[in-house]
């Protein structure tokens, strides 16, 4: 296994690495539980969409350090914003949280590669919607989820509203953001919002290892994949008959595809690279 390279963010707030076709970004704000920051969240989409754009990397993980995935927007900083000033006009308001919003959780739903959530810790406000955009959630044992939106007299952004309907339903939705409460990994695990709960010990050992089997999987047929469940919950069933049609159509023509014939009658592992 190839050793870690490290990735320039341009700011300590956030780190990022490369290892087998890996690239770990982590929030690096453990004194604030890695609260969002006029550093770390530019940073952050930056490295989403170089990431994610870049076709040496085959899977993204995003975690916390310390004992926080992260805790959403800096609650202490608010009243001080400058784009929250309140001389600002409404409209601009808006559209400033529009582009910002499309261009992190947005961007990160959008990417045709695997994206994995590794949460030692708390997962909250925007840090629970950044969580929720990625395909897959592992959880530490005494991580917990909050909206935390409520709490604070505020409605939701960064895609929160869709994304926990999708997948923990509307009604676990509507109490999730009325009663905004924290709850623990394994009643996540229940509702639909982690995949997985592990020992606290060994979050990162799995994370990395489920990351690393999908970065070297096959990369174009996850892409498909990804599209046909993205269709799935927006289509009609004949429709989305329909697109898994062209893909698997287009799939059966790709060298991945062949590549994995001839392992599975080698009976060998498939090289997809």
């Amino acid at each position: 296994m190839s050793e870690a390279v490290s990735v320039d963010t341009g700011t300590h707030e956030l780190l990022c690495s490369v290892r087998d076709r890996v690239a770990t970004i982590t929030f690096n704000r453990p004194e604030a539980r890695n609260s969002l920051s006029d550093h770390l969240t530019p940073a952050l989409r930056r490295m989403v969409r170089q990431m994610g754009d870049d076709p040496a990397i085959g899977a993204v993980l995003l975690t916390g350090a310390g004992t926080a995935f992260c805790s959403g927007g800096d609650v202490k900083g608010m009243g001080g914003r400058g784009s929250l000033k309140t001389e600002t006009p409404f409209e601009e308001k808006v559209a400033l949280l529009r582009e910002r919003q499309r261009t992190l959780t947005g961007v990160l739903v959008s990417l045709r590669k695997p994206t994995i959530a590794a949460l030692p810790g708390p997962a909250a406000g925007a840090g629970l919607a950044i969580a929720l955009a990625c395909d897959i959630r592992i959880a530490a044992e005494t991580a917990v989820m909050a909206t935390g939106y409520a709490r604070i007299g505020l409605t939701g952004d960064y895609g929160v509203s869709w994304l926990l309907t999708r997948l923990a339903g509307t009604a676990r939705a509507r109490e999730l953001m009325f009663l905004a409460d924290k709850i623990d990994a394994r009643r996540c695990e229940a509702l639909g919002l982690v995949n997985r709960v592990v020992p606290d010990a060994d979050l990162q050992t799995e994370a990395f290892a489920l990351a690393s089997r999908l970065a070297n999987g096959p990369g174009a047929a996850y892409a498909a994949i990804k599209d046909n469940l993205d269709q799935a919950l927006m289509v009609d069933f004949l429709t989305s008959l329909d697109h898994e049609a062209e893909n698997m159509v287009r799939a059966a023509g790709t060298a991945q595809h062949k590549e994995a014939v001839r392992a599975f009658i080698e009976k060998r592992p498939a090289n997809f690279q």
